[in-house]
């Protein structure tokens, strides 16, 4: 800020003195520089004697136009106050302050004429004057500062030392309890080894969580094998969140050499609760989150958003089909007590969505003779083909349009909803809010914002596909009417989500399509649903031959408008280019009017979902998207290329869900729904792309 004539009045007073003792030396031998330096004299004397006038001015016109206001009775009263009191001009410079600003601010020192944002730094008179006050620390107090407009000329501030009170709410708040639920996420796995083994594997997990709790002085306490639960305070939260939770990469440490598999845990904490209870709720919730998201995580949960850390390590598969079974008869009595079903998956249906809908058709309507019906949107589906099959073999009445589909719902009708579980990715939204009971079949990774009402949560992110999912609740439900087309078209789910059985995949995959062939699904027939047209075969081609490599990482940018095809295209391509030597990530860009949608694969070296997040979108370790908004290519590129450029392999940070979310740099905040918070841009998703997976 530019300082006025008085404040700089002292400097020309020194300034003043050395010329002319300067010119009293130079007049013994050189009585030109005598002169020239008395002329430079006197011109600082006027300087100096204008200055101060100037300032006595100032300072007499303010406190003037103050006291006229106030009265000079009122002005001698502020001069007594207890509190620190100053009046300050329209150059927002201190003309008038009592003794108690003397001396509590200005160690009894004369301030007229400083600027007034010495005082109050980290803020402005306008800001205080505009508000009910302003926060200001000076010096080792804490103030808070209101102030009113006497004159034009003249505003006078009140500073309030309330140090006590402030580092009082301060300690409340920083004493607040923070809770966190931990599960040993794969502790299952180990129960297989020997007992020694285990054993170790178990005590060391349980001292790294023992020593990460210590180490920011938290209550550790075991609530049964493999959890646990660790009590804070909220002032630890910073340092958790900036030590970026290492306790989960601590933990992985502890494998045993010659065992494959590494031990992971997932934490929930919950914070900012009314009390300790809620806060355990929380905790509860965020954990759940955590798991449904693929574990070897963590994730905060707050009243209106959740932010997670973390899950670079894949899905562990649970060999145990006991939860499988139960899910089973608990849907079965669901089905029975209902007059009418509707199975329903997300917009742009894939073969996926629509192989889970046919296998769960048959089971209902042939087994359990009840009647049932698909929602999907013929035309917005990329799974034609295998509707076409349906209608070709005699079940093409199986498929209903969603319009239709609203008609036919009444309070017994079961809308079952399968390979997504976020509302807001449905093929009908309306569906979902008329229909009543709802039950959710799903794979993908938990959403902040997921069906919450469903009588059946069925949600496993470890499993390849829905349809893999949909093949094992048939063999409980009743398979006897399960035709070998219906057969193939849960075999197609498979192969698409699972590319061709290479992603994803573990023992249940193959038991799956091992159960699927007995019956009779023809490995041909599921070939052809993937076939292709020439004008798709050309222009995936044009995408892989134009692609650049950045490093590991391959990238092509198609200029094309989207269509229809250009979404398979875009992920057959981005498939394609991880067959290239060295390529460990590839990704493909596409316009859609004035966005840009970005297809990104991995084989698993690197987590394509936490690059994606970073653009808004979201999806699976291997298998991510995202939609730019109102972006040139360009833009898009650059973007990608600089997030691309800073990324690690392996690095650690959230990931919304298979259907995409936001999220940013090793930490995803969502609200409430949100969950964030703030809701970014829809991603080009797993859910969505799945659908473009025809590999």
């Amino acid at each position: 800020m530019k300082r006025k004539i008085w404040t700089v009045t002292p400097f020309f007073i020194v300034y003043t003195v050395a010329i002319f003792a300067m010119a009293v030396f130079s007049f013994r031998w050189n009585l030109y520089v005598f002169g020239i330096e008395m002329i430079i004299a006197v011109m600082s004397i006027v300087i100096v004697a204008y200055g101060i006038s100037r300032f006595n001015h100032h300072i007499y016109s303010t406190v003037k136009a103050t006291a006229e206001k106030l009265g000079s009775d009122s002005l001698e009263y502020l001069n007594q106050f207890n509190i620190p009191i100053v009046v300050i001009g329209s150059f927002d410079d201190v003309v008038w302050c009592n003794e108690s600003f003397k001396k509590v601010m200005c160690n009894n020192r004369n301030c007229e004429g400083d600027l007034i944002n010495h005082y109050i730094p980290n803020t402005s008179v306008e800001n205080i004057l505009n508000s009910d006050g302003a926060d200001v620390m000076y010096g080792e107090r804490r103030y808070t500062v209101v102030g009113c407009k006497i004159s034009e000329k003249s505003r006078i501030l009140y500073f309030v030392d309330d140090t006590y009170y402030k580092e009082t709410t301060d300690e409340y708040m920083n004493s607040r309890p923070v809770v966190a639920t931990i599960e040993f996420d794969n502790v299952d796995e180990f129960e297989k080894d020997d007992d020694q083994q285990q054993s170790y594997i178990i005590v060391n997990v349980e001292k790294v969580i023992q020593k990460w709790a210590a180490k920011f002085n938290g209550l550790y306490k075991k609530l049964y094998n493999s959890r646990y639960m660790v009590i804070f305070e909220e002032r630890v939260i910073d340092s958790l969140t900036e030590d970026n939770f290492s306790v989960l990469e601590e933990v992985k440490n502890v494998a045993i050499e010659d065992n494959l598999c590494k031990p992971t845990i997932s934490i929930g904490i919950g914070r900012c609760a009314t009390g300790f209870k809620q806060c355990e709720y929380w905790s509860r919730n965020a954990l759940d989150m955590a798991l449904g998201r693929g574990g070897d995580q963590a994730a905060i949960k707050t009243k209106d958003q959740y932010r997670f850390y973390g899950g670079t390590s894949q899905g562990f598969e649970k060999i145990d089909k006991v939860r499988t079974r139960v899910i089973a008869s608990s849907l079965v009595q669901h089905i029975k007590a209902s007059d009418h079903i509707l199975i329903m998956g997300h917009h742009n249906s894939d073969l996926d969505c629509i192989g889970t809908g046919v296998g769960l058709w048959s089971s209902i309507t042939k087994d359990m003779k009840k009647p049932a019906h698909i929602v999907v949107k013929k035309d917005r589906t990329v799974a034609g083909s295998l509707i076409s099959l349906m209608e070709e073999t005699g079940n093409g009445n199986m498929f209903m349009e969603p319009v239709e589909a609203l008609m036919t719902i009444t309070e017994k009708t079961l809308l079952i909803v399968v390979d997504t579980h976020s509302p807001d990715f449905l093929e009908d939204a309306r569906v979902y809010e008329k229909a009543s009971r709802v039950v959710v079949i799903d794979h993908h990774r938990m959403m902040v914002n997921h069906i919450s009402n469903a009588l059946v949560f069925f949600h496993e992110p470890y499993a390849s596909s829905a349809a893999e999912m949909a093949t094992e609740l048939i063999q409980y439900m009743g398979d006897k009417g399960l035709t070998k087309y219906e057969a193939a078209a849960l075999l197609a789910g498979i192969t698409l989500d699972t590319k061709n059985f290479v992603l994803k995949t573990g023992v249940r995959t193959f038991e799956a399509a091992a159960y699927l062939r007995q019956k009779g699904a023809d490995t041909v027939s599921v070939k052809r649903l993937f076939a292709n047209s020439l004008d798709n075969y050309k222009a995936k081609f044009k995408l892989v031959s134009g692609a650049e490599i950045f490093d590991k990482y391959a990238l092509a940018c198609s200029d094309d408008d989207c269509d229809s095809d250009m979404r398979v295209t875009a992920a057959q391509a981005a498939d394609d280019l991880l067959s290239i030597n060295n390529v460990v990530a590839s990704f493909v860009m596409y316009k859609q009017g004035n966005n840009v949608n970005i297809s990104a694969r991995s084989l698993g070296d690197v987590n394509v979902q936490v690059i994606m997040e970073k653009l808004g979108g979201g999806g699976h370790h291997s298998m991510a998207g995202a939609q730019l908004k109102n972006v040139t290519m360009e833009q898009a590129r650059a973007s990608l290329l600089s997030i691309i450029e800073n990324n690690e392999p392996q690095e650690s940070s959230p990931d919304e869900s298979e259907m995409g979310e936001p999220q940013f740099n090793g930490e995803y905040t969502q609200e409430e729904d949100n969950e964030d918070t703030p809701q970014p841009a829809n991603a080009d998703t797993e859910a969505k792309e799945n659908a473009a997976d025809n590999t």
